[in-house]
């Protein structure tokens, strides 16, 4: 009998380690900072981060953080005029959503609840050619601020005024995002799983492989990553090809992100590699496709696997976690027939 609780022992720990080995790991990933406006004569950068997110890139672009109801949060943001003339800013806090995997900016001075909860301690610079200023940005959240992750932008806003040359007022913007969560205890974690990735062929030619993303976590994510091909026709390699910027979604959405090739690639097959990050979270996944011929059509995907290292994917641990049971089993009915 004791010989039998030895192998039981000893199967089961084998069963664990093969379950456990899908566990996701988190990885270090740093999302290029986006400028969320089309100005181009000032700008504008974050310059603190909260100690706990020094090792988070997305802290050091974006006001991020997560804060009990009742809490108080301080932000500098440095702007300068990078023209050669003297230079009258506005600055001011605006709404922003997350829609259809794009942080959206809403128009003009639209307002929300972060908004509200956000002053700075000046709306209006007098700028000379090259001169730096920089602004401080306190958001004050209520005590009976309802959980939920919130999204703004403080803005950094010049205008050309109309005159006898221009009939109309020209506006250029510089920004930096806000994702403020609010709720009590600790920060909801944050997460991502890659659905499925396909190669695809644009109108002129060139290849892209897409991927679909689903946040499965409770923070929103802005994903950044990049693409490498192997094993090609003649054994060629291609790559690391970055992923294009602004794809963002909020939790539980989906959304496509897309790595576009600058380079004229045969069809295949290619292993490809793809990793994909938001802040620290980093996924894998690998896969072997064939682009498709025809421009603007779906080529085909032979293999996909998500990986982190190399474990386990859920599938294998799974099926090696039953045949570990059944084999249990058979053990267990062999050793009581012996007795």
């Amino acid at each position: 009998m004791k010989g039998a609780r030895r192998y039981w022992v000893l199967l089961l720990m084998l069963a664990f380690v093969q379950a456990a080995g899908v566990m996701p790991a988190a990885g270090h990933g740093a999302p290029s900072p986006q400028d969320p406006a089309a100005g181009r004569t000032i700008g504008i950068k974050l310059l603190d981060a909260p100690e706990n997110r020094r090792a988070d890139p997305r802290a050091h672009a974006y006001i991020v953080d997560h804060v009990a109801p009742g809490s108080t949060i301080e932000r500098r943001v440095e702007i300068t005029n990078k023209s050669s003339t003297p230079m009258h800013v506005n600055v001011y806090a605006a709404a922003a959503t997350i829609a259809k995997g794009e942080f959206t900016l809403a128009p003009e001075r639209t307002p929300n609840e972060l908004t509200g909860w956000t002053s700075l301690d000046t709306a209006d610079l007098e700028l000379a050619a090259s001169e730096t200023a920089r602004v401080r940005t306190t958001i004050q959240v209520p005590r009976d601020a309802a959980a939920g992750e919130r999204y703004g932008v403080i803005w950094a806003q010049t205008s050309t005024p109309t005159d006898r040359s221009h009939n109309l007022t020209m506006l250029g913007r510089v920004g930096v995002r806000m994702y403020i969560d609010v709720g009590p205890g600790g920060e909801p974690p944050s997460d991502f799983k890659i659905e499925r990735i396909y190669p695809t062929r644009a109108r002129d030619g060139r290849g892209e492989v897409r991927a679909r993303i689903h946040n499965t976590g409770g923070r929103a994510l802005d994903i950044s990553g990049a693409l490498s091909l192997f094993d090609g026709p003649g054994g060629l390699h291609a790559g690391p090809f970055s992923a294009a910027k602004g794809t963002t979604l909020a939790p539980g959405d989906l959304a496509e992100a897309a790595v576009p090739l600058d380079a004229p690639l045969p069809n295949g097959p290619w292993a490809v590699e793809l990793t994909l990050k938001s802040g620290l979270v980093e996924h894998t996944t690998r896969a072997t496709i064939t682009f498709p011929t025809t421009p603007g059509s779906v080529g085909s995907v032979a293999a996909s696997v998500a990986q982190q290292g190399h474990l386990p994917t859920p599938a294998v641990a799974g099926l090696s976690v039953l045949a570990l049971t059944a084999l249990c089993l058979l053990l267990s009915k062999f050793l009581r027939r012996r007795r």
